[in-house]
């Protein structure tokens, strides 16, 4: 029998070793999966490092006198803060099935061609995107609709999709950063006690330069790129491919304009995606019935059956094309809900990883002795960033790499006498827009999943995204814009 009243465990605090240990493991696997499997490593490869790396973490803490309870507890958690960004990616994918089938992604293709020329194509692509993301305040929503979009009309204009994706990417993340009605802007504003409109205002000192830096660089690209662009006889026939396949009419717009406005109106992402999905899927027996009927190719069922089966097929599996260009097949032939699974068994193993890192001890452990060798303004707002992009790097989360940071140093930072947007910068120029150039990172793989690149490939082309962060610690080493209190305070709550 058992005995009925076991010894209390003798729990161990983690030493350097126990931290350092997963890290490296993790470290060796990634690599190891790079080398064998090459950008196909983010399909089940860099997954299964991951978990393992969990799995050695659970071993350490075990050893340290935790019990399975509650490390099966911390899995549950770190899974359960995830479900959102798990129904915000099968709502996309079953978007860009709808969106296909009903015209939308090619109504937009089709007059991207005709308006955009290819030499200002990536200058567009970033401003676009920056606008749809400052009115939506979603970097998500923004990527997996207009960005979709913007990538697929780049291949059919004979301009990189690899750097389209970068300039859309850091168009997405202007509105992530600086949009009021942005949820990590809220967060990190709320978890450093800073006023969300003053959190705001010290945003623009280096996302307005960012976006600048950024811009400049995609209108310097497409004009010296001298090999941008595709013969108008391709063109002519891709638009008539368009033409033949879909109904091009600004009616194809209204699921883009009821995301618009259901966003606009703070509805959660998850259900506005949806919605859009949804009424896409509704409108296309009626504006594309040739190309409901072929997709389903059933013409045994009655038409109204065909045209549910068609609906549901392309929520679930994506829409098919088949033109007869492989360009413009590849561009509509995406989506559906299935096609999200891979990126989410990604995020959940990061997840599983980070959180068992942060529950049990082993990040702060790692953390809390470079804190307090920041001894200068400078030196701690670097120590911010290294941290938030670290967390990125090995949390697998945004939302991980802004909270924890902003619990960690929010009491240095008053002690300081340094105002608390001070750390509400820095936290989303690099807790946020660093995260989607890590692939295991939920939104480097969304990214990846939606835009149809890797994301080692469209990193070094996130302006963006890259800039922010420098701009950061070029802010915090000369002191400019580094506001103070009139003295020294201990932070409220």
């Amino acid at each position: 029998m058992p005995d009925p009243l076991p010894q209390a465990r003798s729990i161990r605090e983690p030493s350097y070793f126990d931290a350092i240990f997963p890290l490296v493991v993790l470290a060796v696997l990634i690599f190891g999966s790079v080398s064998l499997f090459g950008l196909d490593a983010i399909n089940g490869p860099i997954q299964v490092a991951l978990l393992l790396a969990a799995m050695v973490t659970s071993f350490i803490i075990l050893k340290n006198g935790h019990p399975w309870e509650a490390i099966a507890e911390a899995g549950r958690h770190g899974v359960s803060s995830v479900v959102s960004a798990i129904f915000i990616l099968f709502a996309v994918g079953a978007l860009i099935g709808a969106w296909n089938m009903s015209g939308t992604i090619p109504t937009l293709v089709y007059y991207g061609i005709h308006a955009i020329h290819p030499n200002w194509f990536y200058l567009a692509t970033i401003l676009v995107c920056g606008a749809i993301s400052m009115g939506i305040g979603s970097s998500w929503t923004t990527a997996g609709t207009i960005g979709v979009g913007l990538v697929g009309l780049a291949t059919l204009l004979g301009v990189s999709p690899v750097v389209t994706a970068g300039a859309a990417i850091s168009g997405c993340y202007v509105g992530e950063k600086m949009s009021p009605l942005s949820e990590t802007a809220i967060l990190g504003a709320q978890l450093t006690g800073s006023d969300i409109y003053a959190h705001l205002r010290e945003q623009v000192w280096t996302s307005a330069p960012a976006l600048v830096i950024a811009a400049t660089l995609f209108g310097v690209m497409g004009l010296v790129d001298r090999s941008a662009g595709v013969a108008p006889d391709v063109v002519a026939a891709e638009l008539k491919a368009l033409d033949g396949l879909f109904w091009i009419t600004p009616l194809n717009l209204l699921p883009l304009l009821v995301l618009v406005v259901l966003s606009i109106r703070r509805t959660p992402p998850s259900l506005a995606i949806m919605l859009s999905a949804l009424l896409a899927a509704a409108l296309a027996p009626f504006t594309q019935p040739d190309a409901v009927l072929r997709f389903v190719a059933a013409p045994e069922l009655p038409d109204p059956v065909a045209f549910l089966k068609g609906g549901w097929r392309a929520l679930a599996n994506g829409y098919q094309a088949n033109s007869g260009i492989p360009m413009v097949d590849d561009l509509l032939s995406r989506g559906g809900m299935d096609s999200m699974l891979t990126t989410i068994w990604l995020i959940l193993a990061a997840l599983v990883f980070g959180t068992l890192l942060d529950e049990f001890g082993l990040l702060s452990k790692l953390i809390t002795p470079v804190l307090l060798r920041a001894r200068t303004t400078g030196s701690l707002i670097a120590t911010v960033v290294g941290t938030g992009f670290g967390l990125n790097l090995i949390s697998g989360d945004q939302y991980v790499a802004v909270v924890l940071p902003a619990r960690l140093f929010r009491e240095e930072f008053a002690k300081r006498g340094l105002a608390s947007t001070n750390l509400s910068r820095a936290l989303c120029d690099a807790g946020s827009v660093t995260s989607p150039l890590i692939p295991w990172n939920s939104c480097g793989a969304y990214m990846a999943a939606v835009l149809g690149v890797p994301t080692m490939l469209y990193l070094p082309w996130c302006f963006f995204n890259i800039a922010s962060p420098l701009l950061t610690l070029l802010l915090g080493y000369t002191g400019f814009r580094i506001l103070r209190t009139t003295a020294p305070v201990q932070p409220a709550g």
